[in-house]
């Protein structure tokens, strides 16, 4: 075992199975996660929806545990189980008592291998993906428009694709295509494990071992290599006109880099960019447009960059009032212009660093937050070194750096906008 001067450990089974231990004494609960590295943009043409189709299958009957028979253990003591998947990965984990964190893992290591998969059993559960498209996107007129926006923003990434998948495609999804998702992703060598909270790195070494080193080790997989986005170079923008919107925004989008395409304090100065312009209350968006002009009722900005492959920076403005989206469009815009020619000041990027620097503190208090950072960057091929030194990395931004980014990516003839209005408005 590895460990860091944090007490933070890890280590790999011999089926090829990534654990990492961050041991949290606050309180008596741990929380236990497995990624996968497997999400909705390694899907295989026209079988969109599978990544989040078999999330869903991974909570029927094994060959030893009936349906619902974890997710009952669990709410019998108190804890709480979930599930999500991301275009880059997908993730089980429970918060429970460290008496149970053996139980779980039996749990866990069992359904990786063994469910049963009937055609009634696949059937039924995408019956209830299809109703799920249907509550979340298909009546919420702000996610038809985010869906378009990533269509139109990402021209040959297969982030373009939604991760609940397109109506049409889940509606085929069978048995066939379930079982060799299963047995060509759902295996040891393709997971990590983080559990953090009130637990001693051996143990769960030893449980570990007990549990899923116990699993066989899957196909080896061939290295996630996925379609290059070609240069942005045109400005496009997408309207949705809908009777149910009863508040419009706009939001700008540009292709950046993450932090594992990014070159080096790339990644860090856009993080800071997003914070400086849009990354809440003393942010130049929201005291310009919310506070001192009063046109705009919300203005952010964010950079999604835990990323495999290159990711996106947006700004959303929604506005108060009689404000017109052109005038905030145009008003945003200029900010983004001013960074990217005048930078920022000293003072003001010091803030920034701050406060990113003191929410990372803060969330640590949290074994969720700790225990998804750890996976996310794992899965997405990043390390503990990099989870770990990323406030220092933060620190040694420079205000060149900030503008630098502004001015190389931020260009508005390189852009997606989308639109969201009401249908009386012209």
């Amino acid at each position: 075992m590895a460990a860091n001067d944090d007490g933070r450990v890890t280590f790999l089974l011999y089926n090829g199975m990534e654990v990492v231990v961050i041991p949290d004494h606050h309180a008596p609960i741990v929380t236990h996660m497995v990624w996968y590295k497997i999400g909705s943009a390694d899907e295989s043409p026209g079988k969109s929806g599978i990544a989040h189709f078999f999330e869903h299958l991974m909570f029927k009957a094994t060959a030893n545990h009936a349906a619902g028979e974890l997710t009952r253990a669990v709410a019998e003591i108190g804890g709480s189980i979930n599930a999500f998947t991301n275009r880059d990965f997908t993730a089980f984990f429970e918060t429970v008592t460290p008496s149970a964190l053996e139980q779980m893992m039996g749990f866990e290591a069992d359904r990786m291998r063994n469910l049963i998969l009937t055609d009634d059993v696949v059937k039924i559960e995408r019956d209830v993906v299809l109703e799920e498209r249907r509550w979340r996107i298909e009546t919420n007129p702000g996610a038809i428009l985010d869906e378009a926006v990533d269509a139109t923003l990402w021209q040959n990434q297969p982030y373009r694709i939604p991760v609940i998948g397109w109506m049409h495609e889940i509606a085929q999804l069978n048995r066939t295509d379930a079982v060799a998702f299963y047995n060509k992703y759902y295996s040891p060598n393709n997971a990590v494990l983080v559990v953090a909270g009130d637990v001693e790195p051996e143990t769960v070494k030893v449980l570990a071992e007990k549990t899923y080193g116990k699993v066989p080790r899957g196909p080896e997989l061939l290295p996630r290599v996925r379609p290059v986005e070609p240069q942005q170079n045109t400005k496009r923008t997408v309207t949705l006109t809908d009777a149910r919107v009863s508040v419009p925004r706009f939001s700008t989008h540009w292709v950046v880099p993450s932090y594992r395409t990014a070159e080096p304090g790339e990644a860090e100065a856009l993080d800071l960019l997003a914070e400086i312009l849009g990354g809440g209350s003393r942010s130049r968006l929201y005291q310009a447009l919310v506070v001192k002009e009063g046109v705009a009722n919300g203005a952010s900005a964010r950079f999604q960059g835990a990323s495999l492959d290159a990711t996106k920076f947006a700004i959303s403005v929604s506005p108060r009032g009689d404000a017109k989206l052109a005038d905030l469009e145009a008003a945003a815009g200029a900010e983004v212009a001013r960074i990217a020619k005048d930078g920022v000041g000293n003072d003001e990027l010091d803030m920034a660093k701050d406060r990113l620097n003191r929410s990372e503190i803060f969330a640590q208090d949290q074994q969720s937050y700790i225990a998804n950072i750890y996976g996310s960057t794992l899965a997405t091929g990043g390390t503990l070194k990099d989870v770990e030194e990323w406030p220092d990395r933060i620190r040694k931004v420079t205000a060149d750096q900030v503008k630098a980014v502004a001015a190389r990516y931020l260009v508005p003839g390189h852009s997606t906008t989308g639109y969201l209005v009401p249908k009386t408005e012209n």
